[in-house]
């Protein structure tokens, strides 16, 4: 990825809100790719980004929640506007994509304060609820284990693995390994 300038940046956000499906695509990818090299240069267009969860097209909201998700790793405040567009995002009929980079964006929020994992855990719960054993549940659990890695409350890591511990024990295949990984993280 070529580096971005200033005003290539700029560029790149005002056509994020622009009429053509495809281009709104096409650059929100080209966010997403400027956020995990360098999410810092993004930083002071989080509510542009946020307004994008609100297009109808699914890659441009899934670019958009990866581009945020790089945020929340370095700067969780930033982006704390987005949790409304992901939480409609995490439980979007048409896009399986969508929902993932949704529940990565969620687990990332919920890790950066134990406030914020008690804001994000009954979604997440639900999802999970939701989508077991989904093709996209796999990744699920991996983003879960950084939500236990992270600097989630007491009542939120209880829940937590209440939520996965019938899994651990007897589950199979890579739902019993990463919610075992879960648990282990949560000690």
């Amino acid at each position: 990825m070529a580096d971005f300038d200033g005003a290539q940046i700029v560029g790149l956000i005002e056509e994020l809100s622009g009429a053509s499906r495809r281009r709104r695509q096409e650059v929100a990818h080209q966010l997403a790719l400027v956020a995990k090299a360098h999410p810092e240069l993004l930083l002071s267009y989080v509510d542009a980004l946020v307004d994008a969860l609100y297009r109808p097209e699914a890659q441009t909201r899934w670019e958009v929640l990866d581009a945020l998700s790089a945020i929340a790793e370095e700067n969780a405040d930033a982006v704390v506007g987005a949790y409304d567009g992901a939480e409609a995002s995490l439980f979007d009929d048409g896009s399986a994509t969508v929902r993932l980079a949704a529940f990565v964006f969620l687990c990332r929020l919920g890790a950066s304060l134990p406030e914020r994992s008690d804001l994000v855990w009954p979604v997440l719960d639900e999802a999970i609820q939701c989508y077991h054993g989904d093709a996209e549940y796999r990744d699920m659990l991996a983003a879960l284990i950084g939500l236990a890695r992270g600097s989630a409350s007491e009542e939120t890591r209880k829940a937590l693995a209440d939520r996965v511990a019938f899994d651990a024990e007897n589950g199979a295949g890579y739902i019993k390994t990463f919610s075992a990984e879960i648990l282990q993280a949560l000690e």
